[in-house]
């Protein structure tokens, strides 16, 4: 015969706590390290598995998050999904992962699905920032913001998209490279995003010579939108706005006959770990991805919670230099 479920009750009475106070002790909030440790051993000896719908009734909350995805065909926002979804449950949270597809229009139908599907709060890297639909969400529900910042969240972990694309930039114009194709999966239908911006305001700086190209995360638009651009007037290097889009390149390019970084050399944006696993291994900005879910989980239980003020974390990149990238200044002629 199954064990009967043991009660919040019972664990407060086992530690002389109250159920507020094992309550608080089990969501790790409110409480000392010790008396957490305490009542999670007395709850685990007793079998206490919290009952996730008396716990929503009780609380008005569902232990739910939603994390909408830009794309998940990007290599580097599975890994951020993944991370994200591993740290909220350490926080007796769990994550409703959707894709946008790269649609801005799917975007803004599954943000509002999430809401109506009350969950406690919304993490989200938005494929348009600048959609007036984001500050009426953001007054009905925690939202922390991934990449770029949006209007009314309760935090943001911001990327300093002008800092990375100066890094990339700059180092392959160090390089000896005038002409650079760039790679981005912004969409015609979306609106212009700071780091595209930011790409040919650099350029101007830098004295160089822009082929701007729309390339889809997946293999296959990306080695397509890759052929494409390194077909005709070749670019001496092509800078991908992420490193799935990278991996496109590598697939035209032996498409091609060309060589990495012999006729043409690839920068990337993100730092993958399969990255550093090519032939050559990939040049690529890095955006310390462990910092960001570890940044995006902390500030999110936070405001689901109801604590802390709003808060702005932006995130640095720093620069890989792989052996994709080729030093022209080296080349006779």
């Amino acid at each position: 015969m199954p064990r009967k479920r043991a009660t919040i009750r019972e664990v407060a009475r086992a530690t002389g706590l109250s159920p507020a106070a094992v309550s608080y002790a089990l969501r790790g909030i409110q409480v000392s390290p010790q008396t957490v440790e305490r009542v999670r051993a007395v709850a685990a000896e007793l079998g206490y598995e919290a009952d996730p719908i008396a716990r929503a009734l009780a609380s008005g909350r569902t232990g739910m998050i939603g994390l909408l995805c830009g794309s998940l065909e990007d290599l580097w926002q599975q890994s951020l999904a993944v991370g994200i979804s591993r740290g909220l449950r350490e926080h007796d949270r769990y994550a409703l992962i959707l894709d946008a597809v790269g649609d801005p229009a799917r975007e803004r139908a599954l943000a509002l699905q999430l809401r109506d599907q009350r969950v406690d709060g919304l993490i989200v890297q938005p494929l348009d920032p600048a959609a007036p639909f984001w500050p009426e969400l953001c007054a009905s529900l925690p939202v922390v913001a991934i990449g770029d910042s949006l209007r009314g969240t309760a935090a943001e972990v911001v990327f300093d998209n002008r800092r990375g694309v100066t890094l990339a930039l700059e180092h392959l114009r160090s390089q000896g490279h005038r002409r650079v194709g760039v790679l981005t999966p912004t969409r015609p239908s979306t609106p212009d995003r700071p780091a595209d911006v930011h790409v040919m305001a650099e350029a101007e700086r830098l004295g160089l010579h822009i082929d701007m190209a729309s390339a889809a995360h997946g293999p296959s638009g990306a080695t397509r939108a890759a052929r494409d651009l390194l077909t005709g007037a070749r670019p001496s290097a092509v800078f991908c706005f992420a490193d799935s889009i990278a991996y496109g390149v590598y697939a035209a390019a032996r498409d091609l006959g060309l060589s990495i970084p012999g006729d043409v050399s690839v920068m990337g944006y993100d730092d993958h770990p399969m990255s550093g696993l090519l032939t050559p291994e990939l040049a690529t900005v890095d955006w310390n991805i462990d910092g960001i879910v570890s940044a995006s989980v902390r500030l999110m239980s936070e405001a689901a919670d109801g604590r802390g003020e709003r808060r702005r974390v932006v995130q640095r990149p720093t620069l890989r230099e792989r052996g994709s990238v080729a030093d022209l200044s080296l080349r006779p002629g």
